[in-house]
């Protein structure tokens, strides 16, 4: 299958370029940034050796389809997106924290929690609670955000004591991201899904606010089914998951979790597929959309005629 693992392209007014773990970034002067979502696949902040298909496209598409619904409760940085890969956005200066916001015991959360600890960024969890289970009210455990290597777990007084983000702002990006939650919430459970946690990121363009990069997909969120949610609570069973947590337990069962001196496992072309096929079934979902499979196409042949007609109309 056609992927795009590094790109290379060199765009018309290119000024420079950044490589993240999966998107790589074009800046065009100070009017646009193109950022290619790449199908790399990271986990425990380390990028796996193989590239999933159509993983970044199942990316950008749920992202666009998820920052046109909330662009009425906060202003996105899009401008346009003119390939299945491909978003054009106002260049904002990011806001070094990654608000994530988690209504259910899961994931980092419920290790945590597993361990004895309580309280997560400042957070008190109360007693009581198993795996899964919803908190009284969604909680706020933000992170920093690293340029390499892994984010660390910092909780609002460090974040505004630090002078990391000024209060007033900390506190607009704090509504901002329970009125997220609550949208993206109620978008899932219309397509049968709940929605356990997320991250968002914003940034500063022109000394305003603006929701950046991707929303509610399934390498910035994780994804209960409804059907059966409360049975398999009731049975102290695992939720049937549509999110990235599968592949890190499949890291974690192979003996793997970013630390050092450790080595990640094979990715065989059976956990390539699996991975692959996970990502379009939570875009179908999410969507109520078929996803078409393109199969062999250039896509960075696609791409690029792409994006060299988007920015010339900017």
């Amino acid at each position: 299958m056609a992927t795009i693992s590094q790109s290379e392209f060199s765009f018309t007014g290119q000024t420079s370029f950044y490589r993240g773990k999966v998107r790589d970034v074009y800046t065009i002067g100070n009017k646009a940034l193109v950022m290619v979502v790449s199908d790399r696949v990271s986990a425990f902040d380390v990028v796996l050796p193989r590239a999933i298909p159509y993983k970044g496209e199942v990316l950008n598409r749920i992202a666009a389809y998820f920052l046109d619904a909330t662009k009425d409760i906060v202003p996105n940085w899009v401008l346009g997106v003119p390939d299945p890969q491909v978003t054009i956005g106002l260049p904002c200066k990011p806001i070094k924290v990654e608000m994530v916001i988690r209504g259910f015991l899961s994931g980092h959360a419920w290790r945590t929690y597993k361990s004895g600890e309580r309280y997560l960024c400042g957070v008190k969890m109360p007693d009581g609670l198993k795996e899964s289970d919803p908190f009284p009210e969604p909680i706020i455990t933000p992170t920093t955000k690293a340029d390499a290597g892994h984010d660390a777990d910092i909780s609002r007084n460090e974040i505004i004591a630090n002078g990391i983000v000024r209060k007033d702002v900390y506190e607009q990006i704090e509504f901002y991201t329970k009125a997220l939650y609550k949208k993206g919430s109620y978008m899932a459970a219309q397509r049968g899904l709940i929605l356990v946690d997320t991250k968002y990121e914003f940034g500063i363009a022109d000394g305003k606010v603006y929701l950046i990069d991707e929303i509610h997909t399934p390498d910035s969120s994780r994804y209960f089914y409804a059907d059966g949610y409360a049975e398999r609570q009731q049975k102290g069973e695992a939720q049937k998951q549509l999110s990235k947590e599968f592949l890190r337990q499949w890291l974690i069962e192979n003996n793997f979790q970013g630390l050092e001196g450790q080595t990640v496992p094979e990715m065989t072309d059976a956990i390539v597929e699996m991975v692959s096929n996970r990502y379009i079934e939570l875009f179908e979902k999410i969507t109520g959309t078929s996803f078409n499979r393109h199969g062999n196409q250039n896509v960075e042949e696609r791409v690029l005629k792409n994006v060299e007609a988007f920015l010339k109309t900017l």
